[in-house]
């Protein structure tokens, strides 16, 4: 029998899916596997581990795997894919294809389909195919300038809510500021032992994981908390900003002076496959229904599929494709 193994390789964790043609037989998750965040020794750590799992739970070795594919952020540099790929072969063998996290994104949402998928996971994007096969993106220009709505930019974007708030609060009535339960919660993810501590650990080298504050930002949002439900909000629009960018570029109406320009492909009337990916889409029904809400406003033909994509079955499904490689 042929197996297969697919790898999401995200800078939260690291998903494995081992299959033969049809079937996935067994996952697996492990640590990040981001290169840029965590560092190629803790990479190769995540990655190893989570092969040698998930194969050792669909029954087989890792050396009776036929082809791997792994999508992962930055995979469009040589430098990463290379990095990753030397990695993975210390343990499979060849072929191992390396792509970008998007690609298997948009490939288990759509398989070879067109449609647009916002991915808001550590990071986010927005990524997209139209029927003629061309690609577009919008977002995903890196955590220091980019990344709207991820769980990345939800944690700064709420240090930087809280400290103001508290800023504001300190100037209407100094003798009677308080420390927010949210700003607790927020000091006790980073073991910070005031709002001084937590604004140092925002502002040290190299920069913190501003992403280990979502979980703490969402039970907020959820407890009823007004400054996180806010923020939460904000991350919904953005990342229906995203999708309305990659859909006007993608799916331009017939109408559109510009179409002949720029030889975008044109779809009048008709719906366009929109999908989500990613753990803030996943974990927070809070985004979810306000990105939905954005993007009816923003771009009433979008089709929603409101399950939340999987991207290692798009990786699985790519390794059981012939290899792409360069």
């Amino acid at each position: 029998m042929t197996y297969y193994l697919g790898i999401d390789g995200g800078g939260s964790k690291t998903t494995c899916a081992v299959g033969d043609g049809a079937t996935t037989l067994a996952t697996s998750t492990t640590g990040p596997s981001n290169v840029v965040r965590v560092g190629k020794a803790q990479a190769r750590e995540s990655l190893h581990l989570g092969v040698r799992q998930a194969c050792a739970a669909a029954g087989i070795t890792p050396a009776q795997v036929s082809h791997t594919c792994l999508g992962a952020a930055g995979a469009a540099r040589p430098e990463i894919a290379g990095t990753l790929r030397r990695a993975l072969a210390e343990i499979l063998s060849p072929p191992i294809e390396v792509v970008g996290d998007m690609d298997i994104a948009l490939e288990a949402a759509f398989d070879a389909g067109p449609g647009v998928i916002v991915i808001a996971g550590t990071g986010s994007i927005a990524y997209g195919r139209d029927p003629q096969g061309s690609i577009s993106r919008a977002g995903g220009w890196g955590f220091a300038i980019s990344d709207e709505g991820s769980a990345h930019w939800i944690g700064r974007s709420t240090i930087m809510a809280v400290l103001r708030a508290a800023d504001e609060s300190a100037t209407r009535d100094p003798a009677s500021a308080e420390i927010s339960h949210l700003s607790r919660a927020l000091m006790e993810a980073w073991s910070a032992e005031s709002l001084n501590d937590l604004a140092a650990a925002g502002n040290s080298r190299p920069p913190p994981d501003f992403a280990a504050l979502f979980p703490a930002v969402l039970a907020a949002a959820d407890a009823g908390d007004e400054l996180a439900q806010t923020v939460l909000t904000r991350a919904g629009t953005e990342l229906a900003q995203l999708a309305d960018i990659a859909i006007r570029r993608l799916f331009l109406d017939a109408s559109s002076p510009s179409k002949a320009t720029e030889g975008v492909s044109s779809v009048p009337d008709a719906a366009v496959p929109l999908a989500m990916a990613g753990g803030v889409f996943r974990h927070a029904s809070f985004v979810r229904q306000v990105f939905y809400n954005e993007v009816v406003k923003l771009q009433p033909r979008a089709k929603l599929n409101p399950l939340v994509v999987d991207p290692v079955e798009g990786a699985l499904r790519l390794a059981r494709k012939p290899p792409r490689l360069t």
